[in-house]
């Protein structure tokens, strides 16, 4: 589709000049001739950018910015300046302005704002796509997605938050483990009684014992009173052990039959207890192996292991990232009380092509660094930690659907990026060596390089 452009200036050479060079450069072109008419005609779905005059006699270009931005604060408004009210310009900018031209303008200068902002725009509208995806799609609380491999989770979730079935939750670390476990207590009847988290791997098997299931006065050094275990606190709840592959041989034997008599002791007590609670297991270890190292029951295994639900690593399922992202955004955002980032298309394809070895948790955490260190909305590749820059990116670029359709020059620039950077980073940014790779002259390689931005972060070498 066609990019919207309204043109308001009182100067009518101003107006036909633009108007026959935009239309020339295939935008949509409205002109008026003064602030009122533009503030009468102007709709949010009508126009994608708005080029005003600052300096206009009657309703002047700042009044029109702030009625404009008042209607839709999404609105991309360049604006047209002398040189010798910047100033005012200036504060545009600080009212909402998406940029400034000055006047007398080269109407390439005109050409390149303008690519800028159509992009910019572009991005705005598919962050509200995602954003209207992300409420329509099958998702639990923080656990998101809407790949094939997170459907197959959702509907494991569904189907045992209905039963009372003890449930084992693999996966790497921050994948989502817990995420998960919650989402399965709080979609069960048990919804309504405690979720019990207990991390087997950072308590000692001593204190570890008494941490689940509680002690008597006196039952050792330090016990001066009766204490409850999360056995006790979880009643008619969830019990989530995180981590179960590190508790101790000892400790698994009393857990074991906890599940298979559903009762214990107090430590140091000989009352027995009922255990009136859903057992939800976690590990990122491969349980099998340590069966096989004799490090963990086999017993143990089989019944935790009734249902298992594998979570995948977040580079199995890198069409989530996007999704993932603008639920993380707003949140960080909103902490720091600041606009919401926007991703570069550049940048978006630096995460898809990135090996997430810290998972999901890595991605929050990349969204709050951003959050954080960022002034202005837009993410660009130079925003993003050194290791981004270390892997391989793919040679295809990921498509990216809109409800507009594909953009089928956007991928195409993309793929000769990517072919691009991978030829000038095997011949280790010798420009000739990287032409005579990509079987094409050097000069029509400077010229690429110019083209497509990327001679500002290539090194200069023959």
């Amino acid at each position: 589709m066609a990019i919207r452009i309204l043109v308001i200036d009182d100067d009518q050479t101003v107006r036909s000049v633009l108007e026959t060079f935009l239309q020339d450069e295939g935008y949509e072109v409205e002109c008026v001739s003064d602030g009122q008419a533009a503030v009468s005609s102007y709709n949010p779905e009508s126009f994608d950018i708005v080029l005003l005059d600052l300096v206009m006699p009657g309703m002047g270009g700042i009044d029109v910015l702030k009625e404009i931005r008042s209607r839709d604060s999404s609105a991309c408004v360049i604006i047209v300046t002398a040189h010798g009210t910047i100033e005012n310009a200036v504060e545009a900018m600080r009212l909402g302005a998406y940029d400034y031209i000055t006047k007398p303008f080269r109407i390439e200068d005109v050409a390149a704002v303008l690519r800028r902002a159509a992009e910019f725009k572009r991005l705005r509208l598919e962050n509200q796509e995602l954003k209207r995806q992300l409420k329509g799609r099958f998702s639990f609380d923080r656990l998101i997605g809407d790949s094939p491999e997170m459907y197959k989770v959702f509907e494991l979730i569904e189907k045992v938050s209905r039963s009372e079935t003890t449930v084992l939750i693999t996966g790497e670390s921050g994948t989502g483990k817990e995420v998960v476990a919650k989402t399965i207590h709080y979609n069960s009847p048990r919804e309504q009684k405690p979720f019990i988290p207990v991390n087997c791997g950072a308590i000692p098997y001593e204190l570890l014992e008494s941490e689940l299931f509680g002690h008597e006065k006196g039952a050792f050094t330090g016990a001066v009173s009766t204490r409850m275990g999360r056995f006790e606190i979880a009643a008619g709840g969830t019990l989530f052990l995180d981590e179960i592959a590190e508790m101790s041989p000892q400790l698994q034997v009393k857990i074991l039959r906890v599940l298979q008599e559903r009762e214990f002791e107090r430590v140091g007590g000989v009352k027995t207890i009922k255990a009136d609670v859903r057992i939800i297991a976690a590990t990122n270890k491969a349980l099998e192996t340590a069966i096989e190292e004799k490090s963990f029951r086999e017993d143990l295994y089989y019944r935790l292991n009734v249902i298992n639900i594998s979570v995948p690593p977040l580079r199995d399922r890198v069409d989530d990232i996007p999704l993932l992202i603008n639920y993380f955004v707003p949140i960080m955002c909103a902490k720091k009380k600041r606009e919401n980032l926007i991703f570069s298309r550049e940048a978006m394809n630096m995460l898809l092509s990135y090996s997430w070895p810290g998972n999901v948790r890595e991605l929050e955490n990349l969204v709050e660094r951003l959050s954080v260190l960022k002034e202005d909305e837009l993410v660009t590749p130079e925003d993003l930690p050194s290791r981004f820059f270390s892997g391989e990116p793919p040679v295809t670029p990921p498509v990216v659907e809109t409800e507009n359709g594909i953009y089928l020059n956007d991928l195409i620039e993309d793929f000769e990026k990517n072919l691009i950077l991978k030829a000038l980073r095997k011949t280790n940014g010798v420009k000739s060596k990287a032409a005579q790779y990509l079987n094409i002259n050097r000069t029509t390689l400077i010229e690429k390089l110019k083209r497509l931005k990327l001679d500002e972060h290539v090194a200069s070498r023959s």
